[in-house]
């Protein structure tokens, strides 16, 4: 008998299991999946590790669809935060430069066009490190939030920090999911990283916090990570170990492969090889099956037979469009092409079983008040 099945019968027992029929979801009680299970899994052979993670996939999800999103940065540049990784930091000299929050009519005609190119799911970032003293950006971005949804649209945010009563309004407005990635390990987090930590503007249990609040909301939690930032296979696996042991699984896990920018701490970094993505995306996959694993910023850096390997290894959304925050994107042609061209088509909007039983969940909060 393989090695990895008893993990199999851990993952079969997570947080989504689904019915009879498609798109069909309940949450339920899981058991717990431990450090050295998840290192068992992700140091396994790679094509066996590959093959059983698309079992997972396709007991859990349609193999055949693709969640199509597009992020539009909707306030760059000038944070206060120092991410090692990122070119809106003020600390660093970048060719990114701070603007103000856009007004609600362009990001509303990007979401239109967005919807009419098949994507489903429109995401907005904003380079805050929270929202102490935004209250009228605030309000223009709840704005937004309850527009889109208006449209038919799944909506994700990710403003940095939330407090439980900033999340409760968001969830008011209409909003699906907020992004909120936990980079790396715990143990990598404050570690050295060509002689600096990956950040030290706030801690590991500051990101902990909001994701908290933003599932007691009744918001589903995007939350993933960074390949690529120094880090080794012991600390991608303690991420994945982190999220897997949340008291709910994240509704998605951006998988996202550093893109080196000049003027970054990191800009000289290695590209991320093959393997790694695909090792992460597999354990991703057997550890969290009912998850959404979306090959997120990077992406681009791969060709299209690697970007194949990774659906068939578990992930089953992209970023698509014009671009992502600060790095370059697939083009909506271009992306739907591909997917023809290996037999994928996009996913509904709300189709993500998760997200189903997230809202059918609140529903019912609101029938019994």
């Amino acid at each position: 008998m393989s090695r990895l099945s008893p993990l199999l019968r851990i993952a079969r027992q997570s947080l989504v299991r689904t019915g009879q029929q498609r798109g069909h979801a309940t949450i339920v009680n899981r058991e717990q999946i431990t450090r050295e299970e998840i290192r068992d899994i992700y140091n396994s052979p790679l094509l066996s590790l590959v093959f059983r993670a698309a079992a997972v996939h396709r007991e859990h999800h349609d193999p055949s669809k693709i969640q199509l999103c597009t992020l539009m940065n909707i306030k760059s540049g000038g944070c206060t935060e120092d991410c090692s990784y990122c070119s809106q930091s003020s600390r660093y000299k970048t060719e990114t430069k701070a603007s103000r929050l856009l007004s609600i009519e362009p990001v509303l005609e990007a979401a239109r066009k967005a919807k009419e190119n098949g994507s489903t799911r429109f995401c907005m970032g904003a380079a805050w490190r929270d929202l102490h003293g935004r209250k009228s950006g605030f309000e223009k971005i709840l704005e937004m939030v309850t527009e889109i949804r208006s449209m038919g649209m799944e909506v994700c945010t990710t403003l940095g920090m939330l407090s439980p009563e900033q999340a409760k309004r968001l969830k008011e407005a209409g909003l699906t999911a907020y992004n909120h990635n936990l980079d790396t390990s715990r143990e990598f987090y404050p570690q050295a990283s060509h002689h600096r930590p990956v950040i030290t503007t706030r801690t590991y249990d500051d990101r902990l916090s909001t994701i908290e609040a933003v599932r007691d909301a009744g918001i589903s939690v995007c939350s993933g990570g960074i390949l690529g930032l120094g880090e080794t296979d012991e600390d991608r696996i303690g991420l994945i170990w982190e999220v897997a042991n949340l008291p709910e699984h994240p509704e998605s896990f951006p998988v996202n492969a550093l893109v080196p920018i000049e003027g970054t701490p990191l800009a000289k970094n290695e590209p991320l090889k093959l393997p790694t993505m695909l090792r992460t995306i597999a354990t991703a996959r057997i550890a969290l099956p009912g998850t959404i694993i979306r090959l997120a910023a990077g992406r681009q850096t791969f060709s299209e037979v690697e970007q194949a390997m990774c659906f068939l290894a578990g992930a089953n959304a992209v970023f698509t469009g014009e671009r992502m925050l600060t790095t370059p994107c697939s083009g909506w042609d271009e992306d739907k092409d591909m997917m023809a061209r290996w037999g994928l088509e996009g996913m509904a909007s709300f189709e993500s079983k998760m997200v189903q039983a997230k809202e059918e969940t609140n529903t019912q909060k609101v029938c019994e008040a």
